[in-house]
């Protein structure tokens, strides 16, 4: 891969030659399952669409996900296999019964990036990503995903990519907490992360040596929400509250819960869809309730079919 394709000053279809053969590939296979009139009222601009998805999904899983994946702390878990906003939440649990049986009385640190995906640094990011990337063709393309837009700092919230350059990011932090300040209890789910210690004092000291950090090397600040309290107020983190023996479904998450279900038994009961259709809805808020300490919220609103699973309530 030594030579690059000639660029298009009317397009971001910039892609080294090898990639460029298995995008024009894939982008016939995509069109190959669409309708025969949209294939022949597709534009450049929608091209241009598919070529920056696919660009993603394939720099991603191929070069990006098994390199960096493997160098992530234990306690990350936003976009990453295996992990994921339920053992985030159980994890913390178990660390906070921990504490409570080692120190009896602790505190929590709960930490929020202010923005953080419109607040990332490109230069900040590949500067990153060439410490351990030496290959320049890998780097140029990398470079034309990250500079897809025109601003200097933020990537879009969508992208398969933009999850992975927002957790490599803050693993700069991560790796700085856990190790140089020596963390023992830490967990992050991509901008939202809790720190567990005995002394409030310690965190109050830790809080400010991460916002020194964070400033100076990724040009990120804490928001307002950003504050330290006692344990036993429990803790709110990936949509649940949680203390030491009960995790509890957050308010908002009921509200979303309860509209979905509103709507769900309407058109149930105007014929629009059966109950075996509605379960395919539901099938989110299933697994975030399966965790949860929730018998009153689903004998509310759910009976178990035959097969132990939850249909919504006629």
């Amino acid at each position: 891969m030594e030579n690059k394709s000639v660029e298009d000053k009317n397009s971001s279809l910039k892609l080294i030659p090898k990639f460029e053969v298995y995008m024009q590939y894939m982008l016939k296979v995509v069109l190959i399952q669409l309708p025969r009139v949209e294939k022949f009222s597709i534009g450049t601009e929608y091209k241009t669409l598919m070529y920056d998805t696919l660009r993603n999904i394939l720099l991603v899983d191929n070069f990006l996900e098994p390199f960096y994946f493997p160098q992530f702390i234990d306690n990350t878990y936003a976009c990453i296999p295996g992990r994921g906003m339920h053992k985030a939440a159980k994890d913390v649990q178990n660390a906070m019964k921990k504490c409570k049986k080692e120190y009896g009385d602790y505190y929590i640190l709960k930490m929020d990036v202010s923005k953080y995906f419109p607040s990332i640094n490109k230069e900040i990011l590949l500067r990153i990503l060439k410490r351990k990337i030496k290959d320049k063709d890998i780097l140029w393309l990398i470079s034309q995903t990250i500079f897809a837009g025109r601003k200097d700092e933020g990537i879009p919230i969508g992208n398969l990519s933009s999850q992975l350059f927002a957790n490599l990011y803050y693993n700069e932090a991560d790796q700085f907490i856990k190790h140089k300040l020596k963390v023992r209890y830490y967990f992050r789910y991509m901008d939202d992360s809790i720190i567990l210690m005995k002394n409030k004092e310690d965190l109050k000291r830790i809080k400010l040596e991460i916002e020194k950090y964070i400033a100076e090397n990724l040009k990120l600040k804490f928001n307002d929400k950003t504050n330290i309290f006692k344990a036993k107020q429990g803790v709110n983190f990936c949509g649940y509250k949680i203390n030491e023996y009960r995790l509890k479904i957050r308010e908002k998450g009921k509200r979303k819960l309860k509209n979905k279900v509103k709507k769900l038994t309407y058109q149930i009961k105007n014929g629009e869809m059966t109950s075996k259709e509605a379960k395919k809805y539901l099938c989110g808020h299933y697994g975030y309730m399966n965790i949860a300490n929730v018998y009153n919220l689903i004998n509310k609103y759910f009976i178990l079919d035959e097969t132990s699973n939850y249909i919504t309530k006629k």
